[in-house]
């Protein structure tokens, strides 16, 4: 029987990728897609989200969600990703139309459809699944799990010197999710920086497969590469999605993942958005979800080669 995913996502470069392994897998049936502001604004995540759809020749419902985060005004990562968020290589990104419904709502009508069996997948700021809870408090208990691609266990952020920028966009929409009780599992940007790095090397091997969605993988990435050459310091770009969509698919790609309570900062502006992992747990206060603190890089290329051929 096919596993049950409902992807959450501010479709940029890594994004997409992250995109096709779900779409790829015989073993997954994405049963939705919700689109949230954060790499880049609403309208242009719905557009990257449909391109790619269309680039695996499937058709998923993608719904439109929050065009900004619960109560702060919206700052994207187009820095990073380019203006059009998949690198600014000359896609024609616009003219596609989303599948009518709010997100939101078609979020928690199909987790009750599904209950007990659906997996989210949250690519983005949790903007959409806080307002979901909101909307319905007894969805947290009907998802199956809810992987996360956010925070740093390791607490050396990617937007702030501690924070990570998933986190760091919507911190209130992340607070909600991580005392809503749901089942939650986070790969955070440290897993991406140490374990999903792709080198020029791999880049040009995953270019020598010859697909279009190879291609398409390793072209989008163009900003992307120069931002983690310049800010990030990484021999290559890195890929923080699709590393939690590998986790997402496969558990086994993690080689550690420990138990934790986590809160989300959100009064203060230094480190807003860190997500304080309790490691020692000193608060004494019951653990709210699973870390993964070690991955396999060998592992995780031969998930994303295996999509992509």
């Amino acid at each position: 029987m096919k596993r049950t995913f409902w992807i959450d996502t501010d479709t940029a470069s890594d994004d997409a990728v992250a995109l096709i392994m779900a779409f790829m897998n015989p073993d997954i049936d994405v049963v939705g897609i919700s689109i949230v502001a954060g790499n880049v604004p609403l309208d242009m995540g719905v557009q990257n989200a449909l391109y790619t759809a269309e680039l695996c020749a499937v058709t998923p419902s993608i719904y439109a969600g929050a065009a900004k985060p619960l109560s702060r005004e919206l700052g994207t990562a187009q820095f990073v990703h380019g203006e059009d968020g998949m690198g600014d290589i000359g896609l024609n990104l616009s003219g596609r139309t989303p599948t009518p419904g709010n997100a939101v709502s078609k979020l928690v009508e199909a987790i009750h459809v599904h209950a007990g069996h659906i997996e989210l997948v949250t690519l983005g700021p949790l903007t959409n699944i806080a307002l979901a809870l909101q909307q319905d408090p007894s969805i947290a208990k009907a998802v199956k799990r809810c992987v996360v691609m956010g925070a740093v266990a390791d607490h050396i952020g990617n937007v702030t010197p501690v924070a990570e920028f998933n986190m760091w966009v919507d911190p209130e929409a992340a607070d909600i999710v991580l005392r809503s009780g749901m089942h939650l599992e986070f790969v955070g940007w440290d897993i991406s920086r140490t374990e999903a790095v792709v080198t020029p090397q791999e880049s040009a091997m995953i270019r020598s497969l010859g697909t279009e969605r190879a291609n398409f993988s390793v072209d989008i990435q163009r900003v992307l590469e120069k931002f983690c050459a310049e800010e990030t310091h990484l021999n290559g770009f890195d890929l923080p999605d699709p590393i939690a969509m590998a986790y997402a698919i496969d558990t086994s790609i993690a080689t550690e993942v420990r138990h934790w309570y986590l809160a989300s900062e959100t009064s203060s502006e230094l480190t807003r958005g860190m997500v304080v992992m309790d490691t020692l747990g000193v608060m004494h206060q019951e653990p709210n979800a699973f870390v993964v603190t070690k991955a396999s890089h060998e592992k995780f290329m031969s998930m994303l080669v295996g999509a992509l051929q």
